[in-house]
């Protein structure tokens, strides 16, 4: 295999703007779409703020009530570049392409979005990776394996931009649950992140956190927040179902070694308290934070550990503006900010 020119740019290097795509059915949030979609306009807003943000809309009905709503919310419709095109669902993280440096362009990577090996319908958010390549005018690049597509969500891994790839086992390696790519190994995943990514260096994590419906994303678990320093979630509560999982997390963490060999540092974030809607246990984690150029975006939860966790993302973010967005309607789609969004590199 030859060596990998591409390299896959940590998510605090300059972006050109992120991907959002604007829901128009509320089948992800039942009972709270009226809500979502002023959740959705606030989340516009702020992005907005910082850099430029490319909306996917389902048709010009929907482009126009949108803009309305941007309008009334005092939003500069110049910072929102529309792009019309049906979808199954908004979660741009892991339907949308991921966008590399390969040389001194930019190339779209397609890893074959299947409804995270779970639901049948992903037949529209299949196309999204192309609809956004031809967009930017970037070429897009199916991923494959030995000869067969591979299929990898962009929530299930995390960069600090210098080789190293956080990921876990739960969602990549479980034999029979949410089987994304069937006698896959480790080295067969690492393969593909060293040609695909410029990945020299994985860092595997073990399980992801109650009622994730992804089974076990990384961005919901623990992210870079620079190149050597590395933010997981903790559970305190002995009795939470999260404990000990994040306990061997964190051991995983600690005994981990970077691209250049040297340990990462450890900074640990809270968990907030189990959330829960109708006899569903909720994925909320203030690890699903979004960073912007000058700017990082937190999922809070109307929780005491809120502000506790703000004040521990500022510190890892001294030269950005930490801002929370309440995310209690949004993680009732299994999701919050980060899932939701795809960083475009500049």
């Amino acid at each position: 295999m030859s060596t990998s020119i591409r390299r896959f740019p940590a998510e605090w290097e300059k972006q050109e703007g992120i991907l959002l795509c604007f829901p128009h059915s509320g089948k992800d949030w039942p009972g709270k779409y009226d809500a979502i979609k002023w959740d959705f306009v606030e989340f516009i807003k702020k992005v907005s703020l910082f850099e430029q943000v490319f909306l996917i809309v389902a048709d010009t009905r929907q482009r126009e009530s949108v803009q309305e709503m941007l309008t009334a919310a005092h939003i500069d419709l110049k910072k929102i570049s529309f792009i019309t095109h049906r979808t199954n669902r908004s979660w741009m993280r892991d339907s949308g392409p991921i966008i590399v440096q390969n040389g001194s362009k930019r190339e779209a990577l397609n890893f074959n979005f299947n409804g995270w090996a779970k639901y049948k319908n992903f037949q529209l958010d299949k196309h999204i990776p192309a609809k956004l390549a031809e967009f930017l005018k970037v070429p897009l690049t199916q991923v494959v394996y030995k000869g067969k597509p591979v299929i990898l969500e962009g929530g299930a891994i995390d960069v600090n931009g210098k080789g190293t790839l956080l990921t876990s086992e739960e969602c990549l390696m479980h034999p029979t649950i949410q089987v994304r790519n069937p006698g896959f190994t480790k080295a067969d995943y690492e393969a593909v992140f060293m040609e695909y990514l410029g990945i020299t260096n994985v860092i595997w994590l073990g399980d992801g956190i109650e009622g994730d419906d992804t089974h076990g994303h990384i961005d919901d678990l623990c992210r870079f927040v620079n190149e050597d320093t590395i933010i997981t979630v903790v559970e305190s509560d002995p009795k939470s179902n999260n404990y000990d999982s994040l306990q061997d997390n964190l051991k995983r963490l600690e005994n981990a070694k970077l691209e250049n060999g040297k340990k990462p540092n450890i900074v640990t974030l809270p968990m907030p308290q189990k959330l829960e809607f109708e006899n569903l246990s909720l994925p909320a984690s203030y690890a699903n934070f979004l960073i912007l150029n000058n700017c990082v975006l937190v999922p809070t939860f109307n929780d005491p550990n809120d502000r506790h966790a703000l004040n521990i993302i500022a510190d890892c973010f001294p030269d950005r503006e930490v801002i929370p967005i309440n995310a209690i309607d949004l993680i009732w789609g299994f999701g919050t900010l980060h899932c939701l969004s795809q960083q475009i590199p500049g």
